[in-house]
């Protein structure tokens, strides 16, 4: 079983690696991937060794709990779990904000002034630190029954110890009172208002982190909770979660469509920009596909559901981006390595400065010592580090779902912006893959309605790939003629008989075995148009050739621009098609690539794929069809084109949901900005511990006689962690 879970309880990014730490040693557990931004976890286990429910009480022994049920279940209990936490903090915040005021004010500026200052201060200290900041002492000490920590240790640890030392000297003014005076010093005041700015930094965290995931809220949120069907010849409005394959559902202009169909009757617009990422309006007649989340426009709709549920595109999309999210790139891993030593670093580095402030440094030594771990305890941050990946994933990958790029793994996100070799299949990737008529050139001046039709009529009946286009040509101007006689001829065409006349469509060589006369001008032009790459089709009637129709694959708008966009920034475009040479050779003109290989076969592909990358080239591969998946799996970021076929796109890290090229160019682009943003994060976390803790432990002190102050520690660890998931967000406004 691999399966992606919800986790509750998660309060920093040390409780990710806490999480994983936990479960991957248990029988059965292959691997664990921990997403703390997401609140989930991709667990690989064994079903027949160790059961999920198992795994669930472990994980309540360290505070966590793992939300088991449907996605759509755990999703919601999450989203009340994370709701009503963020309303506990606000009010804990409140709270602590009134009872820390008073105390600071006391502290800072009436000391000595007020009589039963210490017990009065020691009376409004009691309420923050055991209820408001409660949390961080329960999970300390669950974290400390199995030997582990996290951010929530060194909290308890710095605010304790000088709540501890407080009440002592409160209790007893002359224990650690020194020759020059008379009482030691109380420090409720720092107890109390790191309380209160931690909780400030988790609140407006909690906040920041609900809107990484904003993309999948969004994206969730297309489809309607409520659906008008037909049952029993009449209209039900019925909950969606009740709609059933099969059933004719009722669309009114304006209505979001519930599930993925068929359209049976009415004609209306239909605006997928939020699946497709196309901004344009798609014309939805009868027999056309519309999917689920997708806005039915100003005409009113029957479709017949095919696919309900986690069938739709949507909820595939939804369940792709939400893998992706979970997923890690390898840079994470080095981070998580890091998170998982942090805290007993930290820790042990606190006892050293208190240690060396003991020993070393001036009086009140106890004071200073005492003062230095506190500090190093509180401005130690584990969170920033941890936050600084998967917030920036969340966010990239959720922009790239709703321009319509499907990040299949974090992996090829993280590879995708060192791409340069592009390999592009010819077919269905730079061309529509769509054979249309180009040109029609018919012997005489005028069209000869009749010989029309009946090309019309015999191509109906043809099975070959190029007849729909003739079919599709035709079919505007004329109507079909019931025939006498059909014949398909393989390789070369078909016959027809009609009204005792003797009809061919199909290959020169058809014409020259039936001795049909080829008119010179006809002639002349069909080699005009085989140089061009064109198929070139003839249609004779009895003994001559009245018609040729010239067929070709269009490139796709824009393809030119955005290839000379790719090169210009310095990567080298290939094109592999199983086409004949001189079309291959003829398109690769046409669109600015000079790399071209022809009548390549499918294992062909995936061989040039490695060979490009034993040549040191960091290769991506575009195609969208069962002979690109070998190649679309062996490059380092494989590309399925959205109109393709489920294996190209189960082969591929990225989908994208409309054809055009310019999306993969987007697709480099938001790597391109994803991972600046997360090296953005990652030097300010790491620059940020580097600087700040030798700071704490004092090391200004020496040469400037500067000493941090606990609460300034406390305020610039919550605003690291904040400015971290500030700096992610912003991708979310790249164009």
């Amino acid at each position: 079983m691999n399966k992606s879970y919800k986790i509750a309880g998660m309060t920093c990014a040390a409780c990710a690696v806490s999480v994983e730490s936990y479960i991957k040693p248990l029988d059965g557990v292959h691997n664990v991937t921990v997403n703390y931004p997401n609140q989930s976890a991709v667990i690989d286990f064994d079903e027949t060794v160790i059961a999920i429910e198992t795994i669930k009480s472990k994980l309540k022994e360290i505070g966590y709990d793992l939300l088991l049920g449907e996605d759509s279940e755990t999703r919601k209990e999450l989203e009340n779990i994370d709701t009503k936490r963020l309303e506990t903090l606000r009010k804990k915040l409140i709270f602590s904000a009134i009872f820390s005021v008073p105390v600071f004010v006391m502290a800072m500026f009436f000391m000595g002034k007020i009589p039963y200052e210490n017990w009065i201060m020691l009376a409004l200290s009691i309420p923050v630190l055991f209820w408001s900041g409660a949390e961080f002492y329960t999970i300390a000490w669950k974290k400390l029954k199995h030997f582990s920590a996290n951010m929530d240790t060194l909290v308890a640890l710095s605010t304790g110890t000088a709540f501890l030392f407080s009440l002592i000297n409160t209790i007893n003014p002359t224990l650690f009172a020194t020759d020059d005076m008379h009482h030691a010093h109380v420090y409720y005041e720092s107890a109390v208002v790191i309380i209160t700015l931690i909780l400030l930094g988790r609140y407006l965290e909690e906040k920041a982190k609900s809107k990484t995931s904003s993309a999948i809220k969004s994206l969730m949120g297309l489809t309607p909770k409520k659906v008008t069907v037909i049952r029993n010849g009449e209209e039900e409005v019925i909950s969606i979660a009740d709609i059933l394959k099969g059933e004719l559902v009722i669309l009114k202009p304006g209505d979001k469509i519930p599930v993925d169909g068929k359209v049976k009757k009415g004609e209306s617009y239909v605006d997928e920009s939020m699946i497709s990422g196309e901004p344009i309006p798609v014309l939805k007649t009868k027999g056309d596909e519309v999917f689920a989340g997708t806005i039915n426009q100003k005409g009113s709709l029957r479709i017949l559901a095919t696919k309900i549920g986690k069938e739709t595109l949507l909820s595939q999309i939804i369940q792709l981006v939400e893998k992706a999210q979970s997923s890690k790139p390898k840079i994470q891993n080095l981070v998580d390595k890091i998170a998982g030593i942090f805290v007993p670093v930290v820790i042990v580095l606190a006892i050293i400065t208190f240690s060396i402030w003991y020993i070393v440094g001036p009086e009140p030594k106890l004071i200073y010592s005492l003062i230095s771990f506190i500090t190093v305890l509180i401005i130690a941050c584990p969170c920033a580090l941890g936050l600084a990946t998967p917030t920036a994933l969340m966010v990239g990958i959720g922009k790239g779902a709703q321009q319509g790029i499907l990040i299949k793994d974090a992996q090829a996100l993280e590879t995708a912006y060192k791409i340069d070799a592009l390999i592009l299949d010819k077919t269905g990737t730079i061309t529509e893959g769509k054979p249309k008529v180009i040109d029609c050139i018919w012997t005489e001046k005028e069209i000869n309605n009749l010989y029309a039709s009946v090309f019309l009529s015999i191509e109906k009946q043809s099975e070959h790939p190029l007849a729909g286009a003739i079919v599709d040509c035709l079919s505007k101007d004329f109507n079909e003629h019931v025939l006498e006689s059909f014949k398909s001829i393989t390789g070369k065409g078909t016959e027809a008989y009609y009204d005792g006349v003797k009809y061919l469509i199909g290959n020169k060589a058809l014409m020259l075995e039936n001795l049909i006369e080829i008119p010179e001008h006809i002639q002349k032009e069909a080699e005009r148009l085989k140089f061009e790459a064109k198929t070139v089709v003839f249609l004779s009637v009895k003994n001559r050739v009245e018609a040729i129709f010239a067929i070709s694959d269009e490139i796709k708008k824009g393809v030119k621009e955005v290839i000379l966009s790719l090169s210009n920034a310095g990567i080298d475009v290939y094109m592999l098609t199983g086409d004949n040479e001189k079309t291959a050779k003829v398109i690769a003109e046409q669109v600015g690539i000079k790399n071209v290989q022809a009548n390549v076969l499918p294992e062909d592909k995936g061989n040039f794929v490695k060979l490009l990358q034993q040549n040191g080239k960091v290769v991506a591969m575009a195609g969208d069809g069962i002979n690109d998946s070998h190649a679309l799996a062996q490059a380092d970021v494989g590309i399925a084109m959205g109109s393709g076929t489920d294996i190209a796109m189960d082969s591929a890290g990225i989908t994208l949901m409309h054809s055009d090229l310019q999306q993969i160019a987007n697709a480099i682009y938001l790597s391109q900005a994803t991972m600046k943003t997360i090296r953005q994060n990652l030097f300010w976390a790491f620059v940020y511990n580097l600087v700040a803790i030798p700071i704490a432990a004092g090391a200004l002190y020496p040469k400037f006689g500067f000493l941090l102050s606990p609460m300034i520690a406390g305020a610039a660890m919550s605003m690291s962690s904040v400015s971290v998931l500030a700096n992610s967000l912003r991708l979310r406004n790249k164009k």
